[in-house]
């Protein structure tokens, strides 16, 4: 289905702009005239495990989550993805876990043979996706690190990274649900929902409303994330 929708819109230009820097490097504006912008709803899957990784993906509005199914059954969530992020790379050519739109999302959808030629004529090009692949290689590694941390420390560092995701705000809206939080950090839902109280109690956060957080101490969230 996406790939034959794709080839019915590769030939419309579609500019994307991108007004602050993600966490993953652009690729810069020689790819904003590729592919095409599609939208998908929420829990809509975007790629399956398995699949052909034909294309790679940049977050225009919404979010994204990748992840895999474990032979229990369970959900481990792998990565966020933010508007601005570019996901989908692969080092061999199927993909290693699904992705699916957490919110109504709209994603540029790019030909993957396109940006290896175009990196193929551009040494920066191929340069930065060097640098994208280590990014998300030390991303999965540092995710690593976070799950043999204990409960507290794995919500607190998730709260600091989704700060600093967000500009390094002090207030932010969360975009994705407890159950995601609770499948990107290895714990039950009522353990983060616990953990959370904690955090309010202990008055490091303030939780106005269930996805909206404020950080009313990052130095003593700091310490807990020591």
């Amino acid at each position: 289905m996406l790939t034959q929708t794709i080839t019915r819109n590769s030939s419309q230009a579609v500019r994307v702009t991108r007004s602050v820097p993600a966490n993953i490097v652009s690729l810069g504006s020689s790819i904003a005239m590729m592919g095409a912008v599609m939208p998908f709803a929420r829990n809509v899957e975007i790629y399956g495990e398995n699949e052909t990784a034909d294309y790679l993906y940049k977050v225009v509005s919404g979010v994204v989550r990748t992840y895999k199914l474990l032979s229990d059954g369970r959900r481990q969530i792998g990565s966020f993805y933010l508007p601005g992020d570019i996901f989908g790379l692969e080092f061999g050519g199927e993909h290693t876990s699904s992705a699916e739109a957490v919110a109504d999302s709209k994603i540029h959808v790019i030909k993957r043979s396109a940006v290896v030629a175009l990196a193929g004529r551009d040494k920066e090009i191929a340069r930065q996706l060097w640098r994208m692949t280590a990014t998300e290689l030390q991303g999965a590694q540092d995710h690593i690190m976070l799950l043999v941390k204990t409960a507290k420390e794995r919500v607190v560092g998730f709260l600091l990274e989704m700060a600093e995701r967000n500009l390094g705000a002090s207030e932010f809206d969360l975009p994705m649900s407890r159950q995601d939080i609770a499948d990107y950090l290895g714990l039950t839902i009522e353990t983060v929902s616990r953990t959370v109280k904690q955090l309010v109690n202990s008055g490091a956060i303030a939780v106005p409303t269930s996805r909206h957080i404020v950080l009313r101490s990052r130095g003593a969230l700091n310490r807990m994330n020591a």
